[in-house]
């Protein structure tokens, strides 16, 4: 599979012909019951980019799904969310298990002129890696299963001036649980979720410990997510919910350490120490120091005196 060109399917009518389904009853918006899906894309290892946005609960999917370098078995039926152009992969495994779940797809054009068509983006979870999929209890699926049910039930009746104003409804409540969903199980899965938490401790600390700051630069967030394996999007909304900031207010934060380390205990100079932590000009320092501390680099380095 790796360098394989992806196979890119444009339409919701496409997919449903690739898996050899009936064609959908809404050419922009289409309700799957995954058991009644063929494998076909399971026989060999695939890469499917989508024109079009997927939200699925799948259960004994007899194949592995990669998103970048992460694999994600999902027989333990777990929720996950791909936005149009996001490339993911399938592998095929032998599986025994009774296929089972759904999946919703929705073409952008179906959003065109509503609130959803902008604010859809604000959902950082599709921007989330498949390992970073989410765990839904017996009530929380209960819940979503509902919501299911009432966008396929206004999808299959005849389409009204209504219908698409009641079915993006629907969508954006199906959203707005799965956001909440997902704030409970940043708290719920404490012992996952706090490794993470110390390990972005240690790995800022390494790095501001680092002798070589001057040549790194300041490390990114993207940086951050990459060494501790997990998407941007996750990562920043993992730590909001626990902590309360960003991934860029942790780097800042543990940089603002450093440097009150450096001006309180050595006669480096302003200059020498935003150097030495990575920074291309003194002034972006002084400017970040005074912005957390209320104090220039300065003044605060006289207070120790």
């Amino acid at each position: 599979m790796p360098g394989s060109k992806p196979h890119r399917i444009k339409t919701i009518n496409e997919f449903h012909k690739f898996k050899g389904l009936q064609p959908p009853k809404h050419p922009l918006i289409s309700i799957i019951d995954y058991s009644t899906m063929e494998c076909n894309e399971e026989i060999h290892s695939i890469n499917v980019i989508f024109n079009f946005y997927n939200i699925s609960i799948k259960r004994g999917i007899g194949a592995k799904l990669k998103y970048g370098q992460q694999h994600y078995d999902f027989d333990e039926g777990v929720m996950f969310f791909i936005a149009p152009n996001q490339v993911f992969g399938i592998e095929p495994l032998e599986s025994k298990e009774k296929r089972s779940g759904w999946m919703l797809l929705v073409h952008p054009d179906f959003l065109w002129n509503t609130p959803l068509a902008k604010s859809i983006k604000q959902y950082g979870f599709f921007d989330y890696s498949l390992n970073e999929a989410l765990f839904l209890s017996d009530k929380e699926e209960e819940t979503l299963n509902g919501i299911i049910q009432n966008i396929e039930k206004e999808s299959n009746e005849n389409i009204d001036q209504f219908s698409q104003k009641i079915i993006i409804s629907q969508i954006e409540t199906l959203l707005n649980y799965s956001d909440r969903f997902y704030k409970r199980q940043f708290i719920t899965r404490e012992k996952s979720n706090h490794q993470i938490l110390a390990r972005l401790e240690k790995v800022l600390s390494d790095y501001f410990d680092s002798d070589d700051l001057a040549t790194m630069g300041l490390p990114s967030v993207q940086d951050i997510s990459s060494t501790l394996n997990v998407s941007p999007s996750y990562l920043g909304n993992l730590l909001r919910a626990l902590t309360g900031q960003g991934t860029q207010q942790h780097i800042h934060e543990k940089l603002i350490e450093k440097a009150k380390e450096k001006l309180s205990t050595t006669n480096l100079s302003i200059s020498e120490i935003a150097y030495g932590l990575g920074f291309e000009h003194p002034q972006s320092f002084n400017k970040l120091f005074k912005n957390k501390t209320e104090m220039s680099p300065l003044e605060f380095r006289a207070s120790f005196n």
